[in-house]
């Protein structure tokens, strides 16, 4: 539920899920389909490490409970509104801005009294600047995320969830249509199944992000809305805890992912996804129905590549019927027949001619729109499989590669640049834009154009 969140973060411009699936891989984007997703945030919180604080005569506020304080220092954006001096005059700024939204607050029908009360003494937490700005000093390869998310304890928990809430998910896979076990994935893999949620207090957390910094506007919606939930009584402030970004909840929604999508699936009149088990099956499956997901499909396939495939066809932009890619050579990787050969299906090799390759279907796409991360999605779909009894994948992942550093990311980006093969602005993060521009300079160096950021390719773009 990252979707909105990290579009709007690429483009410096919404919301739900891996944060952590990102930062885990190095890809410093924000939540999406809600920026709502808490597994990957409650993670985030942790991923970063900044320099000693820099010596100021205006003392850096410190948040309270011991949390670590914001560092005192620029952005690293480079955004105006996150300079350090920007920062202070904003946190200076904190309760004026505050005041400043009751109109709108009261126009969304929320009383005076509930504003006064659930903004009383509110205090911006700074140390969020940091979180927000800062960029991983480390990576993960797609295979070392699976292992991290996919994995014997967290199965066998899953099925524990699956056996003791079976007649939720049984009406909720009525009422929607949704795969049970995708919906059981992503609660695992948000939340570890409510054992990481985040502890950060979502109003304040949503006040300071539409008072400070470079994403007031957004986070100003996200803080309005918040204040919506618990004028209307659906969570009392104590459940209202979550990420920095203000995901919160076992499947980790943001404040306007909930007004969208959450159901009263009791019917005791609260729209309670944080405690209620039955609330939060139907709002997450709630949530993919609306995004369209397909009642009966899959999400993809894995599929063995032929010996000197096209790889220029690995693009979500050239998708075709499944016996269009038989007829190419591709076979299911489990020599099982595809089921339905109707559906239509893009190619995705995430790790490059080496690794195995994926046909990915509607679904696939629908789980992006939870959280625009193909290493997230991959993990909630092959989640699901395992905990419906299948096996892991059959193909060997490439484990001998060494993943890029960000500085190398960046340099790769900046040579497809001077090569003119890349044209957005490098950012060490590693895009469908950047895949496109590496499988362009493989195909004129005669190498398999596969996109995949290789060590070896990084050498030949450095000519050596």
């Amino acid at each position: 539920m990252l979707r909105n969140l990290i579009a709007g973060w690429r483009h410096g411009k919404r919301s739900t899920v891996a944060l952590g699936a990102l930062a885990l891989l190095g890809v410093c984007t924000v939540p999406a389909a809600q920026a709502q997703n808490g597994g990957p945030f409650s993670l985030f919180d942790n991923m970063f490490k900044r320099a000693a604080p820099a010596q100021d005569s205006v003392p850096t506020p410190v948040a309270p409970g011991g949390v670590q304080p914001w560092s005192g220092e620029d952005g690293a954006s480079g955004h105006p509104l996150m300079t350090a001096q920007a920062i202070r005059d904003a946190a200076n700024n904190f309760d004026n801005c505050l005041a400043g939204m009751w109109p709108d607050a009261a126009r969304r029908g929320i009383s005076q009294e509930s504003y006064q009360r659930f903004t009383a003494g509110l205090t911006p937490d700074l140390r969020i600047m940091d979180l927000m700005d800062s960029q991983p000093e480390f990576t993960k390869s797609i295979w070392d995320y699976l292992d991290i998310l996919v994995n014997d304890t967290r199965l066998a928990k899953g099925r524990e969830v699956l056996a003791k809430y079976k007649t939720i998910f049984d009406a909720a896979e009525k009422a929607y249509g949704v795969d049970r076990y995708i919906v059981a994935s992503i609660w695992g893999i948000e939340s570890n199944y409510s054992t990481q949620m985040g502890d950060r207090n979502v109003l304040r957390s949503t006040a300071t992000l539409a008072c400070v910094g470079r994403r007031q506007g957004y986070f100003k919606d996200e803080f309005l809305v918040a204040l919506e939930i618990l004028h209307r009584g659906d969570l009392r402030p104590e459940q209202m805890r979550g990420s920095w970004a203000g995901a919160f909840g076992p499947t980790q929604f943001m404040p306007t992912a909930f007004k969208r999508f959450a159901v009263d699936g009791d019917g005791d009149g609260r729209r309670d996804v944080v405690d209620n088990p039955t609330d939060l099956i139907f709002s997450t499956a709630n949530n993919l129905k609306k995004d369209g997901w397909q009642s009966g499909q899959s999400w993809g396939y894995e599929v063995v590549l032929p010996k000197g495939f096209n790889y220029m066809l690995a693009d979500k932009a050239k998708a075709m019927v499944l016996p269009q890619w038989e007829h190419l050579g591709l076979t299911r990787a489990n020599g099982q027949p595809f089921p339905k050969l109707a559906d239509k299906a893009y190619l995705l090799a995430p790790a490059g001619a080496d690794g195995p390759g994926f046909l990915m279907l509607q679904n696939f796409r629908v789980i992006m729109k939870y959280n625009p991360a193909e290493a997230y999605a991959m993990a909630i779909g092959h989640f699901a499989d395992r905990l419906r009894g299948g096996p892991p994948f059959v193909q060997p992942w490439p484990r001998q590669e060494r993943v890029l550093s960000r500085a190398e990311r960046l340099e790769l980006q900046q040579l497809l640049v001077q090569r003119g093969f890349y044209k957005g602005t490098p950012d060490g993060q590693l895009g469908g834009q950047t895949r496109e521009a590496l499988r362009g300079f493989q195909a004129s160096i005669g190498t398999a154009a596969d996109g995949f950021a290789s060590s070896e390719v990084l050498e030949r773009l450095r000519g050596r």
